[in-house]
């Protein structure tokens, strides 16, 4: 196993600037995501670590050694692209056995890694047709056997399921995570997918602008975003954010959105009184409840197991998680119940978390 180090890596096209120092660390064996919006510079990043672009400045080290002017090969990683990248004119079993062929290795070994990587991948019945004649998962799959066969130090993925439909894309994420504890490789993986990312990862690299906003599990950044993007990022459905100032009463410490003021803990470092701070709470710990604030709901969308509840108060916009479905229509009054731990309150300057 091996792990990965980036320290301040930047990279820049030109004048434009598409990452900003990036410091990112690793651990070998772990299967981390870096996840952001389209334009994040997060295939950039996976790019660098691959060889495939050149760091404008800052040191890429792969198992302690810097790899900074080594070429994709010397690095020993392999990569599975958004778009497969198969060759047409190969069957299964060649597009599989290709790297080994091309570094020599004896065709009776090849012939057994293929076909003992082909059992794992269910695509044993399939060796002997061209990717032409699979469905869209059978050739991601052979794109991660071509991959895999090699046996590399780091295995990269970029957007690996964004062609594949909904149910295929949940099928394949599963597959490659179970393939990942098989073969225990140190595995990076690009996806502007939320849930994607936090299905699969340990650890995830929230992107925005070219900069890692928070690096944690899954756990971290949903309970504690670091940053105003990360809190409206990540979760479904998303997190309102309202504005509102800091004030402390007898003693606690309060946000106060017009005439509603809600009880708040944050750092005491972080607490100025007046302050504008923008502030929200995640939909499952907004209750309906006997007490609290005054609301009228706005819109009802009932998915199943829950229901999405948008209510408008004097404070703003909230949005409820509510198990089941609820005899309520648009128009009714309620009240919501949200406990001070459940806030989550950002600088409104920098975004910061308070």
């Amino acid at each position: 196993m091996t792990d990965v180090t980036l320290k301040e890596v930047s990279k820049k096209f030109g004048s434009f600037q598409v990452c900003h120092k990036i410091d990112l660390g690793i651990k070998a064996g772990e299967f981390i995501t870096l996840l952001g919006s389209s334009g994040c510079g997060k295939t950039t990043t996976l790019n660098m670590v691959a060889g495939l672009e050149d760091s404008t400045s800052g040191d890429i080290l792969i198992g302690g050694r810097r790899v900074n002017d080594l070429s994709p090969v010397e690095r020993d990683v392999a990569m599975v692209f958004q778009n497969y990248a198969l060759y047409p004119h190969m069957t299964v079993a060649q597009n599989i056995g290709f790297t080994l062929k091309m570094r020599g290795v004896a065709p009776a070994i090849i012939r057994d890694k293929v076909k003992r990587l082909a059992a794992s991948l269910e695509l044993d019945h399939v060796l002997e047709r061209y990717p032409a004649q699979l469905s869209g998962g059978q050739q991601q799959r052979v794109a991660i056997g071509r991959a895999l066969v090699r046996e590399p130090r780091i295995f990269l993925f970029d957007e690996p399921f964004s062609n594949l439909d909904a149910s295929l894309r949940v099928k394949m994420r599963t597959e490659v995570k179970q393939l990942h504890v098989q073969q225990n490789v140190t595995s990076i993986f690009v996806t502007h997918d939320q849930e994607e990312a936090m299905s699969i990862s340990d650890r995830i690299a929230v992107m925005y602008r070219g900069r890692v906003e928070q690096f944690g599990t899954p756990e971290e950044i949903y309970a504690r975003p670091a940053t105003r993007y990360v809190a409206s990022f990540i979760g479904s459905p998303q997190i309102e954010l309202l504005e509102g100032v800091l004030e402390a009463q007898n003693g606690a410490t309060f946000v106060r959105a017009g005439q509603t003021a809600l009880p708040v803990r944050i750092g005491r470092d972080g607490f100025h009184p007046g302050k504008p701070v923008e502030f929200g709470v995640r939909p499952e710990h907004v209750r309906l409840g006997d007490n609290g604030i005054e609301g009228r709901v706005q819109m009802l969308q009932p998915i199943g197991p829950a229901t999405h509840v948008s209510i408008d108060t004097a404070a703003g916009k909230f949005i409820a998680s509510v198990p089941g479905f609820l005899r309520v229509k648009p128009g009714d009054a309620v009240r919501i119940e949200i406990v001070a731990t459940d806030l989550h309150v950002f600088d409104k300057e920098t975004g910061l978390r308070l």
